[in-house]
């Protein structure tokens, strides 16, 4: 029977940040609002595999260089300009509608900490712009981390961080590949399914899901600890 974990870590980009305003950002410089999607995955694409290959390069390199690239595949004018208002489109994002609840709740459930891909100033920002930052202990980044997740090695560095077993640690994110990372750790985790998919079959299942963060901490609230 699975017990209340003594550490949530959360994933911070599309699971606690709305990334819908992208897709207006992009069409403010005359490129298709869909390609914000693209272009992201493209982001998550590259970082794996430069993981992969065995180096570790920064998130915003990777968004800023492929964007400009994007931008002028696109016939955009001034693709360093663009870039510029994009790239700030991204650094000042809300979180979702059911965070804020989410996170009050889960507070009360055990500490919280984060784990993103990108630099730990955006989650900064992120979480402070909503009321929200005095609720975790600590804001990790894979930068600090030999690779990106789902690399083994950046959940070992944030149990090391925080002086966890990963057993104890519970990783909660909309991602189904950072799921599978962290289940291949050795952590516990919960998926956030806002919009109602289906679950890859290839990859390791979560311990838990739930349509949104108010959802898994009433399902958390009920374990023994």
């Amino acid at each position: 029977m699975m017990t209340r974990p003594d550490l949530i870590v959360f994933d911070v980009n599309e699971t606690l940040s709305d990334m819908g305003p992208l897709s207006e950002a992009f069409a403010a410089e005359g490129v298709p609002g869909h390609l914000a999607r693209t272009w992201f995955a493209g982001i998550l694409r590259d970082g794996f595999a430069v993981a992969a290959a065995g180096g570790n390069a920064a998130f915003a390199e990777i968004a800023q260089d492929s964007l400009t690239r994007l931008l002028s595949e696109h016939d955009v004018s001034a693709p360093g300009d663009s870039v510029e208002r994009i790239m700030g489109t991204v650094t000042s994002l809300g979180v979702h509608p059911d965070v804020v609840p989410g996170i009050e709740a889960l507070h009360q459930v055990a500490e919280l900490v984060t784990l993103s891909n990108g630099a730990a100033q955006v989650a900064e920002t992120l979480l402070e712009s909503a009321g929200i930052r005095g609720h975790f202990a600590e804001l990790l980044s894979v930068e600090d981390a030999p690779a990106w997740k789902p690399a083994r090695s950046a959940y070992d560095h944030a149990a090391e961080r925080c002086g966890r077993e990963p057993g104890r640690m519970l990783l909660v994110a909309v991602h189904p590949w950072d799921i599978h990372g962290a289940h291949q750790a050795g952590l516990r985790t919960a998926w956030i399914n806002r919009a109602g998919a289906e679950y890859p079959g290839y990859f390791s299942r979560p311990d838990l899901h739930a349509a949104d963060l108010p959802a898994l901490a009433d399902q958390l609230t009920s374990l023994h600890d």
